[in-house]
This record gives structure tokens, C-alpha cells and sequence, in this order.
């Protein structure tokens, strides 16, 4: 183990990562439908306050503002041509910010997915894939990104292609994929699918997990399907800060600063090793996570039945395991 976080991971019980990046970008003045990759260029300032606010609530790894810095997502923005570029300013950014901190701060350079639909059910085939994202991968390694950070992933295809890309950079990495249909991925994968998938990888990442999704309460059901491989890769645990719900005009994200203090230590006696939070998850939010990691002792795996009372209820009965019956319901209520 010689990187940053393989270090860091060998030496802490826990790390607590960041939280929202839309969410804050969107508090500075982003407008919707804009590309915060473009931010990189126009708003250095912005980014910089984005990671330092990381940083000072207590945060040891930060992701950078490179979410949908590929190629294929900012054709829509005519950027295209400026994938590698604004990676590469996205990590400069994130270097300056953790040499200028005086305790070790990980570098993690995000990486979201294509936007396309892979191959045989779509147009993008493995091999462009792999280019996407071994060009994003470069730019991140540039600006001096300890490590690539894969996240909100879907398919297991685009998993896999973006593994090979991070190889090809001589990356280390780290992968998550978002559990938003009853428990699997909009593509079908269930908690037990990707634990076993990681371990098939000729590059596999140094933890693997799920970001995003519905609520904590979720996340956390997921964070116990992995557990329950019995693989001992580090598992990330980054969950919404709530649910949205539509308040004056914007999204407003209903879990307190208490709740996800509550969360961060569910998720770390559940067997997380890199706990952070996703959409809604504030500096405020982030703050208290950290306080109530450093002062209560680690816990007994919590029950299905003690996440519920904490955090709230599940958004479904089934959890996508493969354990749950009749499989046709667990399909219809993909298609919904």
C-alpha cells in the first residue's frame, strides 16, 4: 500500500469524506442546466471555497468538481474538447487546497458516468468507454489527484470499462454505484452483485460502495448486502442528506445536521470504512458527522429495525438481495 488513501485507509478505522457538490455550487450562484466543470475555469475561487469548506468541517477526503468532466457529458455543452483540461484544473485546485492543510487530506478526483447507455442495450461500446474515461483519468493524474473516484454508477458495464481506463492511467481507485430501484441500480445490480463483481476486476479499487440513491436509511440496508459477502475490500458509504423535498421553489434536502451525525456512526458500525455524505450534504451536516465519529465508541452492526427507527423508513420492502419473493414484483417496480 503506497498511495495516499491506501495509507490512510491502513492506518484510520474510519474516514470521513465530503458531501454535496451541486448542492453548494448551487448555493454560489450555479444556474441550472450549467456545467460546474465550467467553474473550474470561469470560478477558480468558487471551487476552492468548495473544497476548503471540506476541509474545515473536518472532512480527510474531498472530491473533486470534475462529476461530468468526460467527454460525453460536456458535448451538451459544446466542451467536448476540454474534458482532459478541466480535470486536470479540477485536481489543481484540490492539490492546492490539501498541501496548504496541516494534517493529511486525500485528493480524490470524480468521475461520473458517461450519460450513455452501454452496449448491447445502447451505442456505447467498451472500447469508447475505456477512451472517455481513460482521457478523464489522465487530466485528474495531471492535476495531481491521489486517487480516481468512480461514483452514481448504474451498470456494471460502465464499471468495468472505467476500471480499465484507470489502469491504463496507472491510477489507484475507488467506485461507487447508486441503489435507487428497490434496493439495485437502475441497470439490475444488486449489493451482492457489485461485491462480487469488484473482486473479478484485473484493477480493483482499494473500496468499493454506494453514493447517492434514495435516503440514508437505504444506503445503509445496501452498506449490510455488502457486509454480508464477507469481502474484506473497505466499503464507502456516502448517503443523501435526507430526502428531496420541493420547498419555495428549490430542492431542499430534510436531514438535519443530527440525523447524519447519526447516520456517519450507523454506517461505521454496519463495516463502512469511508463514510461521507451526497446531495443535501452540507459543511454544517459534515461538521457533525466528524464530531460524532470522534466521540462515540463503535457499536454493535445495526439492525434493519434500529436504522428505521434512527434514520427513517425504507422507500421499499425489498431490499435487492436476490432473497426477496415473487421475483416479477421486484421487476415491475424497476419499470415504474
Amino acid at each position: 500500500m503506497t498511495n495516499a488513501l491506501a495509507r490512510m485507509i491502513a492506518a484510520r478505522e474510519w474516514i470521513l469524506a465530503d458531501g454535496a457538490t451541486g448542492t453548494n455550487l448551487f448555493n454560489m450562484g450555479l444556474e441550472s442546466g450549467e456545467a460546474p466543470e465550467m467553474w473550474n475555469d470561469w470560478h477558480p475561487d468558487r471551487i476552492t471555497k468548495l473544497y476548503r469548506m471540506a476541509v474545515d468541517a473536518g472532512s480527510d477526503l474531498f472530491l473533486t468538481n470534475s462529476f461530468g468532466g468526460n467527454a460525453a457529458r460536456l458535448k451538451l455543452h459544446g466542451a467536448q474538447k476540454r474534458a482532459r483540461e478541466l480535470s486536470r484544473i479540477a485536481a489543481e485546485l484540490g492539490r492546492e487546497v490539501a498541501d496548504r492543510t496541516d494534517r493529511d487530506i486525500v485528493v480524490a478526483g470524480s468521475v461520473g458516468p458517461t450519460g450513455e447507455i452501454m452496449a448491447p442495450m445502447g451505442a456505447l461500446t467498451h472500447e469508447l468507454a475505456v477512451e472517455i474515461f481513460h482521457e478523464q483519468a489522465e487530466g485528474l493524474k495531471e492535476g495531481g489527484a491521489d486517487v480516481c473516484w468512480l461514483e452514481t454508477i448504474s451498470a456494471p458495464e460502465e464499471y468495468k470499462a472505467a476500471a480499465e481506463a484507470f489502469r491504463l492511467a496507472g491510477m489507484p481507485w475507488c467506485g461507487t454505484m447508486s441503489f435507487d430501484t428497490a434496493g439495485r441500480t437502475m441497470m439490475g445490480m444488486t449489493s451482492s452483485d457489485m461485491a462480487h463483481m469488484v473482486e473479478t476486476l484485473d484493477h480493483a479499487p482499494l473500496a468499493y460502495g454506494a453514493n447517492c440513491g434514495v435516503g440514508a436509511s437505504d444506503l445503509l440496508r445496501t452498506v449490510l448486502g455488502f457486509v454480508a459477502q464477507g469481502s474484506e475490500r473497505p466499503i464507502v458509504a456516502k448517503g443523501n442528506a435526507g430526502i428531496p423535498k420541493y420547498v419555495d421553489g428549490h430542492i431542499h434536502y430534510d436531514g438535519t445536521p443530527e440525523l447524519m451525525a447519526e447516520y456517519a456512526c450507523l454506517a461505521r458500525d454496519a463495516g463502512a470504512t469511508i463514510i461521507g455524505g451526497c446531495c443535501g450534504t452540507m459543511p454544517e451536516h459534515l461538521t457533525k458527522m466528524r464530531a460524532a465519529l470522534e466521540t462515540r465508541d463503535r457499536g454493535p452492526r445495526p439492525t434493519l429495525e434500529q436504522i428505521t427507527q434512527t434514520l427513517g423508513a425504507f422507500s421499499s420492502a425489498v431490499d435487492g438481495t436476490g432473497d426477496d419473493s415473487p421475483q416479477p414484483s421486484r421487476r415491475s417496480r424497476r419499470r415504474r
